[in-house]
């Protein structure tokens, strides 16, 4: 099952909003009816060491317009994430992936798109508190933050 998002059938990025940088999203266990809500950001990026050849090569470039000090030893690559596949990082999301029909047994929602990494912090926190996954059964989270926990409000309920 792709991702929906306003009704429609999301399969790559450019049927996102344009400057898209991650995306709050549902995910709902049709078998069950348990849902999850999480953020899923769309590149990963991290910082890779160069190789001899690269470095080699960085040298020349700049010796050749005239930039001196030191070569940089890293290198930032970006590349698309594994959104399109993504059901969620809760360990129990995970485990019914593996003992159903994968990707079949799930609705998975996109609920906002967002534009920097601090509101997709901010949107999946407003998300998580507005359907108060910690007191409702039907979700799967059970924890916002590692600061508040499922297990912390048993003996309110």
């Amino acid at each position: 099952m792709n991702w929906l998002y306003n009704s429609s059938e999301i399969t790559q990025i450019n049927n996102l909003p344009q400057n898209t940088y991650g995306f709050i999203y549902e995910v709902e266990h049709l078998p069950t009816g348990k849902k999850y809500i999480g953020k899923k950001v769309l590149y990963f990026e991290r910082n890779v060491k160069l190789g001899k050849k690269r470095l080699e090569e960085l040298k020349q470039e700049r010796k050749e317009k005239g930039i001196g000090g030191r070569v940089p030893t890293k290198e930032k690559v970006i590349k698309e994430s594994d959104w399109k596949t993504y059901v969620g990082s809760q360990k129990e999301i995970n485990e019914l992936v593996k003992q159903g029909n994968g990707l079949k047994d799930f609705k998975r929602t996109i609920l906002k798109c967002v534009k920097t990494k601090k509101l997709l912090t901010y949107y999946e926190l407003y998300y998580l508190y507005k359907h108060q996954v910690l007191l409702n059964d039907n979700y799967l989270n059970d924890n916002i933050s590692g600061r508040f926990f499922r297990k912390d409000f048993q003996e309110d309920i």
